[in-house]
């Protein structure tokens, strides 16, 4: 029998200076934990969960977090915010991580374990038949691996920077997202024997301890080396990259988008790895009708994850207070809330995408980008696989993630840039911008990395949005690429900049340019891309102006 214990001291003074800081209620009640405790799954397997409870009074509802971060910070943190404002907090560690049994596998028994965690909460005499879930990054998979079958008693989900489709995710356009996968596998690998310094050190040397892994070929079994065959489920995503296999069942929750019935909340940022999942859910969300509610702010992922600066904590209480307490409402906020990028200006809406006329740019000779359209011309460039364009920031787990001067990458020979005058009034792009590219190549494995940025007086280039796509084989003639959702004001005497290029490595996997099979590679061919200028164009959704009083 376990014995609940109050926080200690340190943990209290944790608590303290956190809610000063990001300015949250005091708390209601005391609060003890009951640590882990053994939940047993349907196939014997033991679960170990941490118990948080109010002291005192009467519960609220339960919040559940099933993750495979470890129960210890940030995650207890949450754990005791919540529990101080008088709910029930059930804290699991995912299978085969911190005490769990079985094996992790890389979150694919999360349906399963997902239901008999509630199972269990059924039987608990404090359960009053309310029930939240909340979490971030992978603990939001772990909430949508449940909504595949959301329990009755479920009243409303939290999900930040959460994704629905694993396979989706791990292979977004057609290459497998190797960068973001080797660093998460590294941190999943030290984070029980080094904690949370060791994950924060994958984190910060990701790109010096990927470097030599990526550059490998075959890549697959450079992959296994590096990873020290402590992670067989990176090796047998990279195997199956058709994502119609049967080996992608146990990662797609996509189904649960359609099946949830209750409030849901959900938040990301603009330069998060989840921003066009995150986008998706919303969108399924909203055209059924449900209550949903969407932050983004201006965030990488590992910023998003712990809190996005403080923005999300108090909304997440009040999103509690009434869809799970069912306390009444003293601030109703639009449902949608983001940052405008270049401003630090918030704004609420009532739905995203806000109104939006087209702006329409063309690619003319000589690297520029104008609203007049051009009949003819083009632009080309050579990418070798042996010096693959690099990635230089945007949507990444690490701190090398987010907005950075892009000046080095454009002045490289395999990356076209097509720029406008500077702008003569402020130009707001708010929504989903589209390039359209008219575009061949001598090679029929090749693939299309395009970006927009920011190009201010001093000439320092800052990206804003960005979209991969491996092409088929076939594919030559017009591609069109839809680039993640943003919304960014370019003040005047700024320009917009598009760049073309050939990949963005090691972000996604090498393709090298023979059709070998994902990982098996050994051999390197390069490849011409031609742009045509005449069709090849940009689409911006151009925010409408706020009509005065």
């Amino acid at each position: 029998m376990t014995v609940a214990k109050r926080p200690g001291p340190a943990a209290r003074l944790y608590d303290r200076a956190t809610a000063r800081q990001q300015r949250l209620p005091e708390a209601r009640c005391d609060i003890r934990v009951e640590h882990g405790l053994a939940v047993p799954a349907r196939d014997g397997v033991t679960l170990v969960t941490d118990h948080y409870f109010p002291v005192g009074q009467q519960g609220r509802g339960t919040v559940l977090i099933r993750t495979p971060y470890g129960r210890g910070l940030p995650i207890n943190a949450d754990a005791r915010l919540f529990a101080g404002q008088g709910y029930h907090v059930v804290v699991q560690s995912c299978r085969g991580t911190f005490g769990s049994g079985g094996r992790f596998m890389g979150l694919s028994n999360e349906m399963d374990d997902g239901q008999d965690a509630v199972a269990w909460l059924r039987r608990q005499p404090w359960f009053d038949g309310r029930l939240a879930t909340y979490g971030a990054s992978a603990v939001g998979w772990t909430q949508w691996a449940l909504l595949m079958d959301p329990p009755p008693e479920l009243r409303t989900s939290i999900i930040i920077a959460g994704m629905h489709d694993v396979g989706r995710f791990a292979w977004p356009a057609g290459a497998m997202r190797v960068y973001d996968l080797l660093t998460w596998a590294r941190a999943i690998g030290v984070q029980e024997r080094f904690g949370v310094l060791g994950v924060l050190a994958v984190f910060s040397l990701a790109a010096r301890l990927n470097a030599p892994t990526v550059a490998g070929l075959p890549f697959a079994a450079a992959a296994e080396r590096s990873l020290k065959n402590r992670a067989p489920w990176f090796g047998e995503m990279l195997s199956h990259p058709d994502l119609s296999d049967p080996f992608w069942e146990p990662y797609n929750a996509c189904a649960a988008l359609e099946k949830v019935q209750v409030p849901v909340r959900l938040a990301t940022g603009w330069q998060d790895v989840m921003l066009p999942q995150t986008m998706r859910q919303y969108e399924v969300l909203r055209e059924r009708g449900l209550d949903v509610s969407l932050t983004v702010g201006p965030w990488i992922h590992q910023v998003t994850v712990v809190g996005g600066n403080g923005e999300l904590a108090g909304e997440n209480l009040d999103w509690l207070a009434e869809h799970l307490a069912g306390a009444p409402v003293t601030r109703r906020r639009q449902a949608v809330r983001f940052q405008v990028t270049g401003t630090g200006e918030w704004r609420e809406h009532a739905a995203w995408p806000p109104p939006a006329t087209e702006q329409v740019h063309f690619l003319h000779p000589g690297g520029l980008l104008t609203e007049r359209q051009v009949p003819q011309g083009d632009s080309s460039f050579v990418y070798d696989p042996g010096d693959p364009t690099p990635t230089v920031g945007g949507p990444l787990l690490d701190r090398s993630a987010g907005v950075h001067d892009n000046r080095s990458l454009e002045q490289r020979a395999d990356v076209l840039t097509f720029t406008t005058a500077p702008i003569l009034d402020e130009l707001e792009i708010i929504g989903t911008p589209v390039v359209e590219l008219d575009h061949a190549t001598d090679n029929p494995h090749a693939d299309l990395f395009v970006r927009l940025c920011d190009v201010d007086p001093k000439g320092r280039s800052h990206n804003v949005t960005e979209a991969f796509l491996r092409l088929e084989p076939t594919e030559n003639g017009p591609v069109r690429l839809e680039l993640d959702p943003c919304a960014h004001r370019l003040a005047p005497g700024h320009r917009l900049r598009l760049q073309v290029s050939g990949g963005s490595f090691p972000h996604y996997l090498r393709n090298e340019g023979t059709g070998a099979q994902p990982g098996t590679g050994v051999r390197l061919a390069p490849c011409t891309h031609t742009v045509h200028h005449g069709r090849s164009r940009v689409i911006l959704p151009v925010a409408q102006p706020v009509a005065g009083p």
